[in-house]
């Protein structure tokens, strides 16, 4: 499982040294577990499983080895299900044979990491099923939990999203305070022009029809439209040439998405499917 090719090519270099943090900064975060050391001795071992309470993806099973992997040669796992599979309500993901002290004191930090993960993906997945036949393509964004940037946008990944920029440092893009500090969007495209040889993508976030105009006469890769009406956005994306990527963002949801997909962007962005996602239920308890 830790040879998962998805998670595998997701994290590498800086997204798998911040998830070893994050793996440590958890188990800190615990400290001793002064209940568990009364009550089993070192040498106890126990069986013991994970149990899915409710229909859901599954996903964080690697991050699951590697949390065990701090406990060298204590515990040993086997896993029922492939990482991202759908499984439903009562379905046993992983079972496990070890030290008992160290099986509890991974049990949370297990469960924190596959709840919060498959809770990510599910709602993703709800998303994604809105539009999967209109060709619009579903973006996360930074909207993310502080620490869990990389966890969370593999988590939508998994769920079929897109992820947009991992950081701020993948993609220009131009908010209302550049382009209002530049004194509007030509004069903020030209300061990255010259400031960057060669330059990255420039993403522009457009308030207006004007501004829209302004944008697509530019050598940029993409328009977003922030929080404009319906009828607005059909405007602005008639303006907007095949030769720039669009975007609609602001105030996503189960309900609007089908209607935006319809008006033809490149792309919907929703922060909903990281900072509104509602933990999946697992438990892990011993194996009678």
């Amino acid at each position: 499982m830790h040879g998962d090719t998805n998670f595998q090519r997701f994290f590498q270099g800086r997204a798998l040294e911040y998830l070893h943090r994050l793996i440590t900064l958890g188990l800190e975060e615990d400290g001793e577990d002064l209940t568990s050391n009364a009550l089993f001795a070192r040498h106890d071992r126990l069986s013991a499983h994970i149990k899915a309470k409710q229909d859901t993806l599954v996903v964080g099973l690697p991050i699951v080895l590697l949390v065990l992997d701090r406990f060298p040669n204590e515990v040993r796992s086997r896993f029922a299900v492939q990482e991202g599979a759908f499984v439903s309500k009562g379905t046993y993901v992983a079972h496990f044979e070890g030290q008992a002290r160290a099986l509890l004191k991974a049990e949370r930090i297990m469960l924190n990491f596959l709840g919060r993960l498959s809770g990510v993906a599910n709602l993703t997945r709800m998303f994604c099923e809105k539009i999967k036949n209109t060709g619009v393509v579903l973006l996360d964004t930074r909207k993310t939990t502080p620490g869990l940037r990389y966890p969370e946008k593999y988590a939508v990944a998994v769920g079929g999203g897109r992820n947009h920029r991992v950081d701020l440092a993948e993609m220009l893009m131009l908010k209302d305070n550049h382009i209002d500090r530049a004194g509007g969007i030509i004069p903020a495209v030209s300061a990255l022009l010259r400031a960057y040889d060669p330059c990255l993508p420039i993403e522009v976030e457009c308030r207006t029809l004007e501004e829209v105009r302004q944008a697509a006469s530019l050598p940029i890769q993409r328009i977003m439209l922030d929080n404009m009406n319906e009828a607005q956005m059909a405007e602005a994306l008639a303006v907007i040439p095949q030769s720039i990527e669009s975007e609609i963002s602001g105030g996503v949801t189960l309900d609007s998405i089908v209607r935006l997909a319809a008006l033809g962007p490149t792309f919907i962005s929703s922060g909903a499917v990281t900072h509104s996602a509602v933990s999946a239920d697992f438990s892990m308890s011993m194996a009678r």
